[in-house]
Protein backbone atom coordinates (compact mmCIF):
# COMPACT_ATOMS: atom_id res chain seq x y z
CA UNK A 1 0.00 0.00 0.00
CA UNK A 2 2.90 2.20 0.97
CA UNK A 3 4.90 1.83 -2.40
CA UNK A 4 1.50 2.20 -4.64
CA UNK A 5 0.53 5.51 -2.55
CA UNK A 6 4.67 6.51 -3.07
CA UNK A 7 3.62 6.08 -6.94
CA UNK A 8 1.00 8.17 -7.30
CA UNK A 9 2.94 10.88 -5.11
CA UNK A 10 6.03 10.32 -7.61
CA UNK A 11 3.80 10.60 -10.32
CA UNK A 12 1.57 13.47 -8.94
CA UNK A 13 5.33 15.41 -8.10
CA UNK A 14 6.27 14.78 -11.57
CA UNK A 15 3.38 16.14 -13.65
CA UNK A 16 3.57 19.31 -11.49
CA UNK A 17 7.37 19.48 -12.24
CA UNK A 18 6.64 19.30 -15.84
CA UNK A 19 4.07 21.82 -15.67
CA UNK A 20 5.92 24.37 -14.03
CA UNK A 21 9.03 24.05 -16.34
CA UNK A 22 8.86 25.59 -19.42
CA UNK A 23 11.47 26.85 -22.27
CA UNK A 24 11.80 29.58 -23.99
CA UNK A 25 13.26 29.75 -27.40
CA UNK A 26 15.60 32.13 -29.18
CA UNK A 27 13.01 33.17 -31.44
CA UNK A 28 10.34 33.54 -29.37
CA UNK A 29 8.60 35.28 -26.38
CA UNK A 30 6.46 33.98 -23.93
CA UNK A 31 3.47 36.12 -22.17
CA UNK A 32 1.66 34.52 -18.60
CA UNK A 33 -1.83 34.51 -17.48
CA UNK A 34 -3.10 33.46 -14.74
CA UNK A 35 -6.83 32.75 -15.07
CA UNK A 36 -7.17 34.64 -18.49
CA UNK A 37 -5.02 37.58 -16.73
CA UNK A 38 -1.88 38.83 -18.05
CA UNK A 39 1.06 38.45 -14.93
CA UNK A 40 3.80 39.06 -16.35
CA UNK A 41 6.14 38.29 -19.45
CA UNK A 42 9.18 36.50 -20.68
CA UNK A 43 11.58 37.36 -23.41
CA UNK A 44 14.84 35.63 -22.57
CA UNK A 45 15.93 32.56 -23.77
CA UNK A 46 16.43 29.52 -21.55
CA UNK A 47 14.73 27.52 -18.63
CA UNK A 48 11.78 29.24 -16.72
CA UNK A 49 8.74 28.32 -14.33
CA UNK A 50 5.30 28.91 -14.14
CA UNK A 51 2.42 28.20 -11.44
CA UNK A 52 1.25 24.55 -12.73
CA UNK A 53 -2.46 24.02 -13.45
CA UNK A 54 -2.91 27.83 -12.77
CA UNK A 55 -0.61 30.07 -15.26
CA UNK A 56 -1.20 28.95 -18.89
CA UNK A 57 1.64 30.65 -21.30
CA UNK A 58 1.19 32.37 -24.51
CA UNK A 59 3.88 32.39 -27.18
CA UNK A 60 4.78 35.16 -29.49
CA UNK A 61 7.09 35.57 -32.20
CA UNK A 62 10.38 37.96 -31.45
CA UNK A 63 11.99 37.79 -34.82
CA UNK A 64 10.98 40.40 -37.50
CA UNK A 65 7.66 39.52 -39.30
CA UNK A 66 6.55 40.12 -43.24
CA UNK A 67 3.07 42.02 -44.04
CA UNK A 68 2.13 41.99 -47.58
CA UNK A 69 -0.75 43.48 -48.34
CA UNK A 70 -3.38 42.53 -51.63
CA UNK A 71 -2.75 44.73 -54.91
CA UNK A 72 -5.33 47.93 -54.61
CA UNK A 73 -6.45 49.94 -57.63
CA UNK A 74 -6.29 53.72 -56.21
CA UNK A 75 -6.49 56.87 -58.42
CA UNK A 76 -3.60 58.86 -58.49
CA UNK A 77 -3.84 63.11 -57.57
CA UNK A 78 -3.99 63.43 -61.14
CA UNK A 79 -6.10 60.71 -61.76
CA UNK A 80 -4.40 58.31 -63.09
CA UNK A 81 -5.72 54.65 -61.81
CA UNK A 82 -2.91 52.62 -60.48
CA UNK A 83 -2.39 48.98 -58.83
CA UNK A 84 -0.58 49.19 -55.99
CA UNK A 85 1.28 46.23 -54.08
CA UNK A 86 2.51 46.89 -50.91
CA UNK A 87 5.02 45.19 -48.22
CA UNK A 88 5.69 45.77 -44.97
CA UNK A 89 8.42 44.47 -41.74
CA UNK A 90 6.81 44.65 -38.37
CA UNK A 91 7.34 42.57 -34.68
CA UNK A 92 6.08 42.57 -31.58
CA UNK A 93 6.96 45.08 -29.10
CA UNK A 94 4.80 44.76 -26.33
CA UNK A 95 3.10 41.35 -26.06
CA UNK A 96 1.21 42.02 -23.02
CA UNK A 97 -0.73 45.07 -25.08
CA UNK A 98 -0.32 42.85 -28.45
CA UNK A 99 -2.18 39.74 -26.14
CA UNK A 100 -5.04 42.37 -25.01
CA UNK A 101 -5.40 43.99 -28.23
CA UNK A 102 -5.04 41.62 -31.08
CA UNK A 103 -4.80 38.43 -29.21
CA UNK A 104 -2.36 36.77 -31.92
CA UNK A 105 -0.35 36.92 -35.25
CA UNK A 106 -3.80 36.58 -37.13
CA UNK A 107 -5.48 39.72 -35.29
CA UNK A 108 -2.10 41.97 -35.91
CA UNK A 109 -2.02 40.91 -39.75
CA UNK A 110 -5.70 41.85 -39.58
CA UNK A 111 -5.26 45.03 -37.72
CA UNK A 112 -2.28 45.92 -39.95
CA UNK A 113 -4.26 45.52 -43.52
CA UNK A 114 -7.02 48.27 -41.98
CA UNK A 115 -3.94 50.75 -40.85
CA UNK A 116 -1.53 50.10 -43.92
CA UNK A 117 -4.18 50.07 -46.69
CA UNK A 118 -5.87 53.34 -45.46
CA UNK A 119 -2.59 54.93 -45.08
CA UNK A 120 -1.55 53.92 -48.56
CA UNK A 121 -5.03 54.88 -50.00
CA UNK A 122 -4.42 57.86 -48.74
CA UNK A 123 -0.24 58.88 -49.61
CA UNK A 124 -1.29 57.79 -53.57
CA UNK A 125 -4.47 59.69 -53.88
CA UNK A 126 -2.38 62.69 -52.65
CA UNK A 127 0.42 62.54 -55.04
CA UNK A 128 1.01 62.83 -58.75
CA UNK A 129 1.47 59.56 -60.34
CA UNK A 130 5.32 60.84 -61.63
CA UNK A 131 5.99 61.37 -58.14
CA UNK A 132 5.34 57.52 -57.28
CA UNK A 133 6.94 55.93 -59.82
CA UNK A 134 10.40 58.34 -60.02
CA UNK A 135 12.97 58.89 -57.18
CA UNK A 136 14.06 62.18 -55.76
CA UNK A 137 17.05 62.37 -57.90
CA UNK A 138 15.34 61.82 -61.44
CA UNK A 139 16.54 64.12 -64.36
CA UNK A 140 15.00 64.37 -67.63
CA UNK A 141 17.23 62.92 -70.65
CA UNK A 142 18.91 65.48 -73.06
CA UNK A 143 16.61 67.12 -75.41
CA UNK A 144 13.57 66.36 -73.91
CA UNK A 145 10.98 68.43 -73.82
CA UNK A 146 10.16 69.93 -70.50
CA UNK A 147 7.54 68.63 -68.42
CA UNK A 148 4.27 69.65 -67.50
CA UNK A 149 1.86 68.57 -65.07
CA UNK A 150 -1.62 69.72 -64.52
CA UNK A 151 -4.45 69.44 -62.04
CA UNK A 152 -7.87 70.56 -63.35
CA UNK A 153 -6.40 72.95 -65.44
CA UNK A 154 -4.01 74.36 -62.87
CA UNK A 155 -0.19 74.05 -63.87
CA UNK A 156 2.08 72.77 -61.06
CA UNK A 157 5.39 73.44 -60.55
CA UNK A 158 7.88 71.02 -61.85
CA UNK A 159 9.95 71.85 -58.49
CA UNK A 160 7.20 71.40 -55.89
CA UNK A 161 7.31 67.59 -56.94
CA UNK A 162 8.95 65.13 -54.90
CA UNK A 163 10.17 61.59 -54.91
CA UNK A 164 9.20 58.03 -54.15
CA UNK A 165 11.65 58.07 -51.28
CA UNK A 166 9.81 61.02 -49.49
CA UNK A 167 6.24 59.49 -49.92
CA UNK A 168 7.20 55.90 -48.23
CA UNK A 169 9.14 57.71 -45.47
CA UNK A 170 5.89 59.82 -45.47
CA UNK A 171 3.79 56.34 -45.27
CA UNK A 172 6.07 54.89 -42.45
CA UNK A 173 5.79 57.92 -40.20
CA UNK A 174 2.19 57.78 -40.85
CA UNK A 175 1.42 54.36 -40.34
CA UNK A 176 3.56 54.70 -37.26
CA UNK A 177 1.65 56.26 -35.52
CA UNK A 178 -1.48 53.85 -35.40
CA UNK A 179 0.86 50.88 -34.53
CA UNK A 180 1.97 51.22 -30.62
CA UNK A 181 -1.21 50.94 -29.44
CA UNK A 182 -1.37 47.08 -30.62
CA UNK A 183 1.88 46.44 -29.13
CA UNK A 184 3.38 46.33 -32.67
CA UNK A 185 6.88 47.97 -34.15
CA UNK A 186 6.70 48.85 -37.65
CA UNK A 187 9.98 48.46 -38.69
CA UNK A 188 9.61 49.61 -42.63
CA UNK A 189 6.94 49.84 -45.44
CA UNK A 190 7.65 49.63 -49.17
CA UNK A 191 6.01 49.89 -52.34
CA UNK A 192 6.83 46.49 -53.97
CA UNK A 193 4.83 47.20 -57.19
CA UNK A 194 3.50 49.82 -59.07
CA UNK A 195 1.36 48.88 -62.31
CA UNK A 196 -0.70 50.85 -64.41
CA UNK A 197 -4.48 49.89 -65.78
CA UNK A 198 -4.41 49.12 -69.59
CA UNK A 199 -5.69 52.99 -70.42
CA UNK A 200 -2.69 54.13 -68.05
CA UNK A 201 -0.23 51.83 -69.78
CA UNK A 202 -0.68 52.88 -73.22
CA UNK A 203 -0.30 56.36 -72.30
CA UNK A 204 3.10 55.85 -70.87
CA UNK A 205 4.34 53.26 -73.31
CA UNK A 206 3.83 56.75 -76.04
CA UNK A 207 5.54 58.74 -73.53
CA UNK A 208 8.00 56.75 -73.37
CA UNK A 209 8.48 55.75 -76.97
CA UNK A 210 8.08 59.47 -77.86
CA UNK A 211 10.97 60.46 -75.38
CA UNK A 212 13.20 57.73 -76.71
CA UNK A 213 12.37 59.03 -80.41
CA UNK A 214 13.59 62.48 -79.44
CA UNK A 215 16.24 61.18 -77.75
CA UNK A 216 17.21 59.40 -81.07
CA UNK A 217 16.76 62.22 -83.04
CA UNK A 218 19.08 64.24 -81.17
CA UNK A 219 22.01 61.63 -81.37
CA UNK A 220 21.09 61.19 -84.67
CA UNK A 221 21.50 65.24 -85.28
CA UNK A 222 25.15 64.85 -83.18
CA UNK A 223 26.01 62.46 -85.59
CA UNK A 224 24.96 64.19 -88.47
CA UNK A 225 26.80 67.37 -87.67
CA UNK A 226 30.15 65.17 -86.53
CA UNK A 227 29.96 63.72 -89.86
CA UNK A 228 29.93 66.86 -92.08
CA UNK A 229 32.45 68.33 -89.60
CA UNK A 230 34.93 65.23 -90.63
CA UNK A 231 34.00 65.26 -93.73
CA UNK A 232 34.75 69.00 -94.52
CA UNK A 233 38.12 68.65 -92.83
CA UNK A 234 38.62 65.72 -94.70
CA UNK A 235 38.13 67.90 -97.95
CA UNK A 236 40.16 70.64 -96.95
CA UNK A 237 42.89 68.34 -95.99
CA UNK A 238 42.39 66.38 -99.05
CA UNK A 239 42.79 69.67 -101.54
CA UNK A 240 45.87 70.82 -99.58
CA UNK A 241 47.28 67.20 -100.65
CA UNK A 242 46.13 67.85 -103.99
CA UNK A 243 47.09 71.21 -103.79
CA UNK A 244 50.96 70.73 -103.09
CA UNK A 245 50.99 67.53 -104.98
CA UNK A 246 49.94 70.12 -108.18
CA UNK A 247 52.95 72.18 -106.80
CA UNK A 248 55.48 69.97 -107.01
CA UNK A 249 54.40 68.39 -110.22
CA UNK A 250 54.56 71.44 -111.83
CA UNK A 251 57.70 72.26 -109.52
CA UNK A 252 59.55 69.08 -111.34
CA UNK A 253 57.85 69.52 -114.45
CA UNK A 254 59.02 73.06 -115.49
CA UNK A 255 62.77 71.80 -113.76
CA UNK A 256 62.48 69.18 -116.06
CA UNK A 257 61.32 71.54 -118.98
CA UNK A 258 64.45 73.67 -118.05
CA UNK A 259 66.67 70.90 -117.90
CA UNK A 260 65.56 69.63 -121.66
CA UNK A 261 65.81 72.94 -122.59
CA UNK A 262 69.20 73.21 -121.98
CA UNK A 263 70.10 70.30 -123.42
CA UNK A 264 68.60 71.16 -126.69
CA UNK A 265 70.26 74.43 -126.46
CA UNK A 266 73.63 73.18 -125.60
CA UNK A 267 73.07 70.22 -128.45
CA UNK A 268 72.16 73.01 -130.79
CA UNK A 269 75.03 75.23 -130.05
CA UNK A 270 77.39 72.35 -130.93
CA UNK A 271 76.36 71.86 -134.03
CA UNK A 272 73.31 73.80 -135.34
CA UNK A 273 73.10 72.20 -138.79
CA UNK A 274 72.82 68.96 -137.41
CA UNK A 275 69.89 70.12 -135.20
CA UNK A 276 67.89 71.90 -137.71
CA UNK A 277 68.37 68.80 -139.80
CA UNK A 278 66.80 66.54 -136.79
CA UNK A 279 64.15 69.08 -136.29
CA UNK A 280 63.48 68.63 -140.01
CA UNK A 281 62.92 65.06 -139.87
CA UNK A 282 60.57 65.48 -137.00
CA UNK A 283 58.61 68.38 -138.63
CA UNK A 284 57.91 66.08 -141.61
CA UNK A 285 57.08 62.84 -139.64
CA UNK A 286 54.73 64.94 -137.43
CA UNK A 287 53.59 66.57 -140.94
CA UNK A 288 53.05 63.68 -143.34
CA UNK A 289 50.97 60.62 -141.95
CA UNK A 290 49.49 58.07 -143.47
CA UNK A 291 47.52 59.22 -147.05
CA UNK A 292 48.31 62.50 -146.53
CA UNK A 293 49.65 64.78 -148.93
CA UNK A 294 51.81 67.68 -148.66
CA UNK A 295 52.00 70.44 -151.76
CA UNK A 296 55.01 73.10 -150.57
CA UNK A 297 56.83 74.97 -153.09
CA UNK A 298 60.47 74.23 -153.61
CA UNK A 299 62.19 77.21 -152.64
CA UNK A 300 60.38 76.60 -149.22
CA UNK A 301 62.77 76.33 -145.68
CA UNK A 302 60.68 73.50 -145.01
CA UNK A 303 62.08 72.01 -148.25
CA UNK A 304 65.75 73.13 -147.97
CA UNK A 305 67.24 69.79 -146.66
CA UNK A 306 65.07 67.69 -149.39
CA UNK A 307 66.79 70.24 -152.40
CA UNK A 308 70.16 69.04 -151.12
CA UNK A 309 69.70 65.26 -151.72
CA UNK A 310 71.30 64.76 -155.16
Amino acid sequence: MKKELFIIVAVAVFVLAKGSIFVVDEGEQVLVTQFGKPVGDIRQAGLHFKIPLVQELHRFQRRIMQWDGDPNQIPTKDMRYIWVDVTARWRIADPLLFYTTVANERGAQSRLDDILDSVVRDAVSGHLLVELVRGADYKPPRGAEKEVFEIEGEEIDIDTLIGREVILAELLERARESTPEYGIDLIDLQIKRINYVEQVRQRVYERMISERKQVAAEYRSEGEGERAEILGQMGRELRTIESEAFRQAEEIRGNADAQAARIYADAYNRDREFYAFVRSLEAYRNSIQGNSRLVISTDSDFYKFFQKIE
